[in-house]
């Protein structure tokens, strides 16, 4: 094995959030519709699976998560059928042995938005971590390297091809500088910094697990130490963070543009 390999950093695993209830869309964000009317999910699944094929160090598929918080939201078939090897699959929340004692006489009805009840991003990033370490697809690659996770939020239509490529060149220079250990790498403009559009390293679910256990969900305040932060070019800045009706709209024309 070269050591341009060796030291590169490899995706281990996508996760796509989509589990938020969307008060101020009025609607789930993972099921809106884009101009040429394709799903958002279905938008995120298909350029994730183009981003698979940037890994030239991992022979096998990678998995791709859909964190839903358990509203079941289907991928399109006719994608599942155009890449039948494509390890798609949808993921429950982390849920400590505390917060299921909490919630085992609570009865969640996850049909309506407005009762849609969630631990937060962090659960499901820890959700996400723990299936990947499990993975076979890890057997492809050796110890010395890095492996990620990236994580995709659905207020964001940012291609994860390009999200890939873009913070990819980061990880693998913190990967020689050998750095990489606990290292979280999300996108920043000049105001805002979006932890749920990065990447997060396989070596730090031990201590995510254990903040979740202590019962803290805060994304921020676990991040902080770890940050490395990646300024995004202007031409992303509308494509994110959309909450309302009025931005999607926006988001798509911005979209449309590039």
């Amino acid at each position: 094995m070269t050591d341009v390999i060796k030291d590169s950093a490899h995706l281990a695993g996508v996760v796509i959030l989509a589990g938020g209830a969307s008060t101020r869309m009025g609607a789930a964000k993972a099921q809106l519709r884009l101009p040429t009317g394709e799903r958002l999910l279905d938008y995120h699944v298909r350029h994730t699976l183009n981003s698979a094929t940037f890994d030239t160090g991992n022979n096998k598929s990678i998995p791709i998560m859909i964190a839903d918080n358990g509203r079941g939201f289907d991928v399109d078939s006719a994608l599942k059928n155009s890449n039948p090897q494509a390890a798609i699959m949808h993921i429950a929340d982390y849920a400590s042995a505390d917060s299921q004692d909490k919630n085992q006489n609570e009865k969640i009805n996850k049909k309506i938005d407005d009762n849609i009840k969630t631990g937060g991003a962090l659960v499901a990033i820890e959700s996400a971590l723990q299936t990947v370490i499990k993975s076979q697809s890890l057997n492809a690659l050796t110890e010395n390297q890095s492996l990620w996770l990236l994580v995709i939020s659905c207020d964001s239509l940012i291609p994860a091809t390009d999200l890939w490529q873009k913070l990819q060149s980061i990880a693998t220079q913190i990967t020689k500088n050998q750095a990489a250990d606990k290292k979280v790498i999300c996108l920043t403009d000049d105001s805002h910094l979006y932890p749920l559009l990065g990447l997060y390293p396989l070596s730090l679910e031990p201590d995510l697990k254990a903040y979740i256990d202590n019962g803290a969900r805060r994304v921020m305040p676990f991040i902080t130490p770890y940050l490395q932060a990646a300024s995004f070019p202007n031409s992303w800045q509308y494509l994110t963070n959309f909450n309302t009706p009025t931005e999607f709209e926006r988001a798509c024309h911005s979209l449309s543009t590039l």
